[in-house]
């Protein structure tokens, strides 16, 4: 997938071009066991299956990360969930944001193939990860839907409930006996939960805010849905 984005960095904006030809899905990447073992029993009585390491990686083809302000999903069941995506490119470590788009249906049969089924739109805007990874903690993520054409806030949260991007890079590079990602390699790094339990909208809105800073990445995109044919 060749990626569009605008870096910005020391104060200025410039372009990237990036052919992402390896995208990761960091699954229960919080950093309290206890919370996502309850979270764990919670989709269980779902049918959700339990998964089989924490964390734990999802490979998703490249091609579905697509920035794109529209995704298709096939029925009503699919709902997106904010990430810090982080990326390598120049032999450096970005961070974007992009959704964890699943279809929960399929969720309850496969964790994996539900993740694999939708795209996983990302933002076009960048930071350099050297200039927010010393207060990383501090970053909030949020989201919004649409309901009964309202906007609603979905999620919100710091990112100091997840794991940081290089122990996740770590754990998922581990058995390669690499230390870091090489040029064109994506991670989505986990989320927060969702305010009111987890549901579909056909509007999702999303924003990174680093509140030292002061400044956000954003992104919006629509789902049409697509007829569910048996």
């Amino acid at each position: 997938m060749q990626a569009q984005f605008n870096i910005h960095a020391s104060g200025a904006t410039r372009p990237l071009s990036l052919d992402v030809h390896t995208l990761v899905v960091a699954g229960w990447a919080g950093r309290d066991i206890a919370a996502i073992e309850h979270h764990i029993e919670e989709l269980a009585e779902l049918g959700v299956p339990r998964p089989s390491s924490v964390p734990l990686f999802y490979r998703i083809g490249q091609n579905q990360m697509v920035q794109d302000a529209e995704i298709q999903v096939v029925g009503p069941h699919s709902s997106g969930e904010i990430e810090a995506l982080v990326f390598a490119a120049e032999g450096k470590l970005f961070v974007g944001i992009s959704s964890d788009h699943t279809d929960r249906k399929l969720e309850a049969y496969s964790v994996a193939l539900s993740k694999q089924v939708c795209a996983k739109p990302a933002g076009s805007e960048a930071w350099e990860l050297a200039e927010v990874e010393g207060h990383w903690d501090e970053l909030v993520v949020r989201s919004w839907i649409e309901e009964d054409g309202k906007r609603v806030l979905y999620q919100e949260g710091s990112l100091s409930t997840l794991r940081p991007p290089r122990e996740l890079i770590e754990g998922y590079l581990k058995a390669s006996g690499q230390s870091t990602f090489a040029d064109g390699t994506a991670m989505t790094c986990g989320t927060v939960a969702a305010i009111g339990g987890i549901r579909p909208s056909t509007v999702f809105e999303m924003e990174l805010y680093d509140p030292r800073l002061n400044r956000s990445l954003k992104h919006r995109y629509t789902s049409q849905i697509l007829p569910e044919v048996a």
